[in-house]
């Protein structure tokens, strides 16, 4: 369990915001991939302080949940952005909406403010025999895709399916020359999170040879991508990397 506090926030986007958190906890923090999960406490918007659980194995959400709820801290998964342990740093980004418990937090933190980190680990698992790779996400996927990115090799031949709430939400993404990005702007609440980027995926021409894919975001989605790629495609199942991060209709307990 590693304490931190905020150093900064930056507006990305209409949809997107980034938070640095840092403090000498980070260097704690082993980094073993480009996807690096952590669960996320954060003080509810009532509590003056963050009161972290103790230990640090799966124990912690035991501990969590016997907490009184006034002193009980919020918890959610993400994805480090980016991180920079000579600073004592690390970037978070999140995809706001609503008034959740987390959109509400980022809108009104300010430096200084606690938070705390429970590293999850890595889920990007390229096999050495993939010539190419497929990464495919909602909003919530954003973060992870474009830290995958950042350790892509540019020979390796990637297509990048990506469906964000808002088109006012695209933007400019420096990546390796053999990266290419489709973005697709929902901008239609009625229209169910992930439907514009599975109708691209039906519709794609793939990778050729064998390739490995990475695909999270709502459940579905991450479901019915990997679906169709085994199904239709004939993409084998141990080349193929699917994380629900998310279930419409459903809210996060806390």
């Amino acid at each position: 369990m590693i304490t931190l506090e905020v150093r900064r926030r930056e507006f990305l986007t209409p949809g997107f915001v980034s938070v640095t958190l840092g403090g000498p906890g980070v260097r704690d923090l082993v980094v073993a991939g480009n996807d690096q999960a952590v669960r996320l406490f954060f003080p509810r918007e009532a509590q003056t302080a963050l009161r972290m659980p103790t230990v640090s194995n799966e124990a912690w959400m035991a501990q969590l949940m016997v907490m009184p709820k006034s002193a009980r801290p919020w918890v959610r998964n993400l994805t480090i952005r980016r991180a920079r342990p000579a600073d004592d740093e690390i970037d978070i980004e999140f995809a706001v909406h609503a008034d959740s418990p987390l959109s509400s937090w980022v809108r009104r933190v300010e430096p200084g403010d606690p938070a705390g980190i429970f590293d999850m680990g890595t889920m990007y698992r390229r096999p050495e025999h993939a010539q190419g790779q497929l990464l495919v996400g909602d909003e919530t996927a954003l973060p992870a895709i474009l830290s995958i990115l950042d350790g892509t090799p540019p020979s390796l031949a990637t297509e990048v399916y990506l469906e964000v709430a808002s088109a006012a939400d695209v933007r400019s993404v420096e990546a390796p020359a053999g990266v290419r990005i489709h973005w697709f702007g929902r901008d239609d609440a009625a229209l169910r999170p992930g439907t514009l980027v599975l109708d691209a995926v039906r519709g794609a021409a793939l990778p050729a040879g064998d390739f490995y894919t990475w695909v999270a975001g709502e459940s579905r989605l991450a479901t019915t991508v990997r679906r169709h790629l085994v199904n239709d495609r004939g993409v084998p199942k141990r080349d193929i990397s699917f994380f629900g991060y998310w279930r419409l209709g459903w809210s996060t307990p806390g």
